[in-house]
């Protein structure tokens, strides 16, 4: 997992992100405060996980932006572990956090049969 590592270390100031393996998954857990699940798109190409987000602001119109700390976009792109599959994969926004998961391929061993 060190290529995961290695990216995961080069992430934006803004992204944060926590990655747990489970025995037959992987989960990304992003934050992403003010994002909704029209505003965030997931894709899987090849051995990448792409995450772009969009957070609306609103603001009371009695009030104007100071200062703004959040960025307005998440445009991430995570490298996934060689075990991976797509298939299956599932993504949900809830409370400001984007949980991805990604199932783990079968590792089981297969009998190829030789004939002769």
């Amino acid at each position: 997992m060190s290529r995961l590592r290695d990216a995961l270390g080069n992430l934006p100031d803004a992204v944060f992100v926590d990655v747990h393996e489970g025995a037959d998954a992987y989960r990304y857990v992003v934050d992403v405060a003010g994002v909704t699940p029209s505003t965030v798109d997931v894709s899987v190409a090849g051995r990448t996980v792409s995450i772009e987000a969009h957070r609306r602001k609103s603001v009371p119109s009695a009030f104007e932006y100071r200062r703004e700390d959040r960025s307005l976009f998440v445009d991430a792109e995570l490298p996934l572990p060689s075990d991976t599959t797509a298939d299956g994969a599932t993504a949900t926004v809830s409370n400001g956090v984007l949980t991805v998961s990604l199932p783990k391929r079968s590792s089981s061993d297969h009998h190829v049969p030789v004939e002769g």
